[in-house]
């Protein structure tokens, strides 16, 4: 009988043991999060908004699409973001539905760019991409940051956001090989529509397993059940300083990453260096968030989003002042290198001061950086044309704006309750 007994004890012994603990679920809960957040970053943004960046010489070669087509499609793309953004704010879907919807668009109209060579049905496809990337991308901020937040690993979201760079790489060494084996515009349409696919089941899989450790913090559940309309207002109006500066960096990046490969093409005569140069700029974009990810737990958001984003006024200003194939490089890492990790910090700000409203603010910021996006080309346009501004002016614009954000960033953010956030060690 004391075998018997000794026996039971080992073998609960080894069941026991076998039992994961609640650090190791909540490790692979967070993880599953990350990772969930992750692939759908890499399609919403990476393929539904920047795709159209390695496939546009492909479609001018075999689809007989010309420059000022390729422009409006482009245009087409900002205003869906715009819109995305202010839709993604407004409609009272739960966050989870938001986000499948995203994904589900940038598939279908992903694929419908393959059909037919009729670019206004092209620009409409666009648009539709663009409101898609920008819903994805206010639903995944608003889900997993909450999550991991409350989870206790926030610092998980530098993985989150190496997405998007992963994405924009994946989309560029894709369409350079099928470039090289010759393949039409059209297939690479399609193949783009598969990959986005695969994403979209891969995420959907790796929530569910989330939720099976992880239930939705308080706040999501607030956010799918929005406050009053008027309470909603009176959040904007707090933050408005959060989200001018968001804007400011949409003004300011969207510039260089216009204008700079117009002028590595004055410099470079070399074509193939452009195949190479798109998922270069994702590779810097995902190195930089990981990296950053780990020395912001030394810092704050706020300290960290001023020192990355005077890293990236610096990129702005280097070709204005420098005309070289050194200088494009040097501008092109540091804005490369910079942009989602000032994504990241905004996102993460966003969501920590909005609280109960932390969907409607995410998606006032991205509508923010959608309207500086805009702006930027408009007005170095206008000031081209009436006032004959070059374009090193244009940049010198461009890094002045910047500096304004990081001079407005330096005071407190209001905390939730009214009192003030200072910068310090303690903000998660």
């Amino acid at each position: 009988m004391v075998r018997c007994l000794n026996m039971h004890c080992s073998a609960s012994s080894i069941l026991y043991t076998a039992k994961p603990t609640m650090h190791q679920q909540t490790q692979s809960s967070t993880t599953a999060l990350a990772l969930a957040g992750f692939i759908a970053l890499a399609v919403c943004m990476g393929i539904g908004r920047f795709a159209f960046t390695p496939l546009l010489p492909m479609m001018q070669q075999d689809a007989d699409l010309q420059i000022a087509q390729a422009g409006w499609l482009a245009s087409a793309n900002y205003f869906g973001y715009l819109a995305g953004a202010l839709v993604a704010g407004a409609i009272p879907w739960e966050t989870r539905t938001q986000l499948r919807v995203g994904l589900w668009l940038v598939v279908i109209t992903t694929g419908l760019m393959a059909l037919g060579h009729y670019w206004p049905l092209w620009a409409v496809w666009r648009f539709i991409a663009g409101v898609a990337s920008a819903i994805g991308l206010v639903a995944v901020s608003t889900l997993c940051l909450s999550r991991l937040a409350a989870l206790g690993q926030p610092h998980k979201a530098g993985l989150m956001f190496t997405g998007v760079g992963f994405g924009i790489a994946l989309a560029g060494l894709l369409c350079m090989g099928l470039s090289l084996a010759h393949v039409l515009s059209a297939t690479a349409w399609l193949v783009m529509a598969a990959v986005a696919l695969l994403g979209l089941v891969c995420t959907r899989w790796l929530l569910a397993k989330a939720s099976f450790h992880a239930a939705p913090p308080a706040s999501d559940h607030a956010v799918a059940n929005s406050t009053t309309s008027t309470s909603e207002k009176q959040s904007m109006i707090r933050h408005a300083r959060l989200i001018f500066c968001y804007g400011c960096f949409g003004f300011g990046y969207i510039l260089p990453a216009t204008f700079l490969p117009a002028q590595a093409r004055l410099l470079v005569s070399d074509p193939s260096i452009f195949g190479l140069a798109w998922p270069l700029f994702g590779l810097a974009a995902a190195a930089s968030t990981l990296i950053m990810s780990r020395i912001r737990r030394n810092y704050s958001r706020r300290a960290m989003w001023v020192i990355t984003q005077l890293v990236m006024a610096l990129g702005v200003l280097i070709p204005a002042l420098w005309s070289s194939v050194t200088a494009i490089v040097i501008a092109a890492l540091c804005v490369g290198g910079t942009f989602m990790v000032v994504t990241m910090m905004g996102m993460q700000e966003a969501q920590i001061q909005g609280g109960a409203n932390a969907r409607q603010l995410i998606a006032a910021v991205t509508a923010a950086f959608a309207t500086g996006q805009l702006a930027g080309p408009v007005v170095f346009s206008l000031m081209h044309d009436y006032l004959g501004t070059s374009l090193e002016g244009a940049l010198v614009l461009g890094c002045a704006i910047l500096l304004l954000s990081c001079a407005l960033l330096l005071r407190p953010f209001p905390a939730l309750n009214g009192a003030s956030s200072p910068i310090d060690r303690s903000q998660v």
